[in-house]
C-alpha cells in the first residue's frame, strides 16, 4: 500500500503564542510572505433611514454586507476624487 503524506492541521495563533511564552522557537510559523495591514479605526456615521434602505438594497443585490457596500462606495468616491485632483 502506498504511503500518503498527511497534511498537517494549521496551528492556531493561541497555540503559537503558548509556544512563544514557553521560550520555544516559533520562527517556522512565519514565512515573511504576508503583508502588514494598517490598524483599523472604528468610526460612527449617521445615515438617514432612506439612505440605509438604499445601502441595504444594494448589499442584498450584491450579496455582501452593508459595511462592505459602504467601504466599496467610499473607496470608489475617494479614488475618483484623487484622480480629478491630479487631472487639474
Amino acid at each position: 500500500m502506498p504511503k500518503t503524506v498527511r497534511a498537517r492541521k494549521p496551528i492556531s495563533a493561541d497555540a503559537i503564542a503558548k509556544l512563544a511564552e514557553r521560550g520555544k522557537d516559533i520562527s517556522r510559523f512565519f514565512t515573511n510572505q504576508g503583508r502588514m495591514m494598517p490598524p483599523i479605526q472604528r468610526v460612527n456615521v449617521d445615515f438617514t433611514a432612506g439612505m440605509l434602505k438604499e445601502l441595504d438594497d444594494e448589499a442584498r443585490a450584491l450579496n455582501i454586507s452593508r459595511q462592505a457596500v459602504i467601504k466599496s462606495l467610499l473607496r470608489q468616491a475617494l479614488d475618483r476624487q484623487r484622480l480629478a485632483r491630479r487631472a487639474q
